[in-house]
């Protein structure tokens, strides 16, 4: 059971864990052992969210998610598949619980008193300045 947050714990069942042999340095090592973890789940499919949940994860992870309604993350930092696991887990259910944290409402704020005058002040001297540059012939 992956716990991302007290109201979503998702099913071992749910997620499907790949490894295969992780790219880059690491010598013979690397190329002997499938260390690298990608975990899929599948948001559409899944049992373990609600349905507003569900519409939530869709609209804010739009550009994570697989045509099929699915989510990967992968981790091969570590040598040690077991390490991989775990941090490919804690990443999704960061992912996930960020997804899914209300989005606090923007607060409009206002112009100080003090800029307003400022503004207006500087406004008459412009309009002052030019109006003296006028010359009155009719």
């Amino acid at each position: 059971m992956l716990k991302v947050d007290d109201s979503v714990a998702i099913p071992d069942g749910e997620l499907e864990v790949k490894a295969s042999r992780a790219s880059g340095a690491g010598g013979q090592h690397v190329n002997k052992t499938s260390s690298r973890i990608e975990i899929t789940w599948n948001i559409q499919q899944s049992r373990a969210i609600t349905d507003e949940q569900r519409q939530i994860l869709l609209e804010r992870l739009a550009n994570r998610i697989a045509g099929d309604g699915t989510v990967r993350v992968v981790a091969s930092e570590f040598r040690s598949q077991k390490q991989n696991r775990e941090r490919a887990e804690t990443r999704l259910a960061e992912l996930i619980r960020k997804a899914l944290t209300p989005r606090k409402k923007r607060k409009p704020t206002r112009r100080p008193r003090a800029a307003n005058e400022a503004r207006l002040a500087t406004k008459k001297l412009r309009s002052l300045k030019k109006r003296e540059r006028r010359t009155d012939e009719y």
